[in-house]
């Protein structure tokens, strides 16, 4: 018999309301509570642990160590980074200007979870919903769907134990977890917050409900040579080879000043890179494994292990390599997919000569896929670093830094904690900034009379402007 995914949703969606309505009448220190104590039982060693396994086992994907990881950082720092703000009633006042402002919830938030990171999304958009009084309904890849109802079990159950509505936290039952139940999910709640696959991203906007949504990332950084070149190796490798590369904020492509490419280059093979050359029967074996038809990412190298992307190739890895540096100067672009998006543990090496040409090249692969998401600088001179954020259509960059350890952002950087990252118009999305509780609440302004501030046109418009323009 077909499900009826509107019945069963609009069920979800009533019980979600439910506990909203109980939610909106919390106190500021209540939710304070809340969330501190979701955040703190997500993040208990022996709870991590079991998720990350889990969703390796379910997935098979990534690595459960660097899952366990990530669940501390991302959920202790969105934690860190909304505790003591305020969500709950009046949170600004400008006497001069005579306005007041009170922070109201959006409702029931319709959570699209990834399947690359459904260990800790559903946790950091659970407290970040909670944040500002609403419930929220997770909606997970079919991939994820066990792990979905145990990460959801668990915050259920610290909700039950401070005395909370469990329904304020609601996991998609497996056995309906599909695209139509996704789907239905984004007509029915009041706020879509969705991070995964564009596809995915643009139903979420055209579903005729408010969206959040994220671009597709395709990170390139750039390296001149004047920092560390063993520094700068180790970053990448780090920033590469987490969690095996589910992370679409990883280096794919790397742009290297000529004169020191070769010294990159041996940096990077004493950090586990294997070159892959240009022309080189590895490297049409590579692409193969990697765009079958020469045109899709293959789902069965996504985050796996260089083993495993080596074996679907039928290449031999050769002893102590752990993640692929491919050569590509050809060109940028459809016809050179190695300076695409990879989801996996393989970069790609640009050799360029001058840094405006770096600059062009950036701006290319950008153009090609990732417009919008984010990239990167290793340098010590700051005027390339202005060059770059000027030029650049992108809504972070981060400098001498690992990409994906630092651009959702990190205990090192000051940009907020997120596994939502906006790519701006460029990447067709509603905002250009880390998603944060502070997306998820609806704003009332309240005005009061003040002495007028009208000014005079003498006040206001320079001179020159009056006199040209008699």
């Amino acid at each position: 018999m077909a499900i009826d995914y509107q019945l069963y949703v609009a069920d979800l969606i009533a019980r979600s309301k439910a506990a909203q309505k109980v939610l909106e009448g919390y106190t500021q220190e209540q939710v304070d509570e809340l969330t501190a104590a979701i955040a703190y039982n997500a993040t208990r060693p022996d709870f991590a642990l079991a998720a990350s396994e889990a969703l390796v086992a379910d997935s098979g994907m990534g690595v459960a160590k660097d899952k366990v990881n990530k669940m501390y950082a991302k959920i202790k720092g969105t934690y860190r980074d909304m505790k003591g703000l305020k969500s709950v009633g009046v949170v600004e006042v400008d006497e001069a200007k005579g306005i007041m402002k009170l922070a109201k919830p959006v409702g029931v938030i319709g959570a699209i979870i990834p399947v690359t990171n459904g260990e800790a999304t559903p946790v950091v958009k659970a407290i970040a919903a909670i944040k500002g009084r609403n419930a929220i309904i997770l909606a997970p890849h079919p991939r994820a769907k066990n792990v979905n109802v145990f990460v959801s079990d668990n915050i259920r159950a610290t909700l039950k134990k401070y005395g909370a509505p469990e329904d304020l936290v609601i996991a998609i039952d497996p056995e309906y977890v599909s695209i139509d139940c996704s789907g239905e999910l984004m007509k029915q709640c009041d706020l879509i917050l969705a991070t995964g696959g564009t596809p995915m991203v643009r139903s979420a906007y055209s579903s005729g409900t408010p969206a959040i949504g994220v671009g597709t990332g395709n990170v390139c950084t750039i390296v001149d040579g004047s920092t560390d070149l063993n520094d700068v190796a180790n970053m990448i490798m780090r920033s590469k080879t987490f969690d095996n590369a589910t992370s679409c904020s990883t280096e794919n492509s790397v742009l290297v000043l000529r004169s020191i490419y070769d010294d990159f280059v041996k940096a990077m093979e004493a950090q586990g890179g294997w070159l892959i050359k240009e022309n080189s029967t590895e490297k049409d074996m590579l692409k193969t494994a990697l765009w079958p038809d020469g045109e899709h990412l293959n789902v069965q190298i996504v985050a796996q292990s260089p083993a495993k992307i080596a074996e679907i190739a039928g290449l031999k890895l050769p002893e102590g390599k752990i993640f692929f540096m491919v050569e590509e100067n050809a060109g940028i672009g459809k016809d050179f997919r190695f300076t695409g998006e990879k989801l996996s543990v393989v970069t790609t090496l640009i050799k360029y000569d001058t840094y405006a040409e770096a600059l062009d090249k950036l701006e290319s692969v950008l153009n090609f896929q990732g417009k919008g998401h984010s990239c990167g600088i290793h340098t010590t001179d700051e005027k390339k670093v202005m060059a770059m954020a000027e030029r650049m259509p992108v809504s972070r960059i981060t400098v001498n830094q690992a990409q994906c350890l630092a651009n959702s952002g990190a205990w090192t950087n000051g940009l907020p904690m997120s596994m939502t990252l906006g790519c701006g118009t460029w990447g067709h999305n509603s905002i250009s900034s880390n998603v944060t509780w502070k997306d998820l609440i609806n704003y009332t302004w309240v005005s009061y009379p003040i002495p007028s501030t009208q000014p005079t046109d003498e006040d206001l418009f320079p001179a020159e402007i009056r006199e040209f323009n008699k």
